[in-house]
C-alpha cells in the first residue's frame, strides 16, 4: 500500500499513515523499515499492514521518493 505519514511523536514512537482512500493506520517507530526509528510528518511511504489487538497496523514501512 501507499500513504502519507500523517503524525509521529518521536518520544513515544507512535504515528499513523494516511492511504489514498483516506483510511488512517496505525504504526510504532520499530515498523520503520530501515532501523532508524524516526520518520518525517508528510512522507510518502509504502507499506504492509498486519491485524494486532483486534485492529490493524502498518508494517514494514518504507519511505519513497
Amino acid at each position: 500500500m501507499n500513504g502519507t505519514v500523517r503524525s509521529f511523536d518521536e518520544q513515544a514512537g507512535l504515528g499513523d499513515i494516511v492511504d489514498g482512500a483516506g483510511r488512517i493506520w496505525p504504526f510504532h517507530c520499530v515498523e520503520i523499515a530501515d532501523g532508524s526509528r524516526t520518520i518525517a510528518v508528510g512522507a510518502a511511504v509504502r507499506f504492509s499492514t498486519r491485524p494486532l489487538l483486534g485492529r490493524y497496523e502498518a508494517v514494514a514501512i518504507v519511505p519513497v521518493g
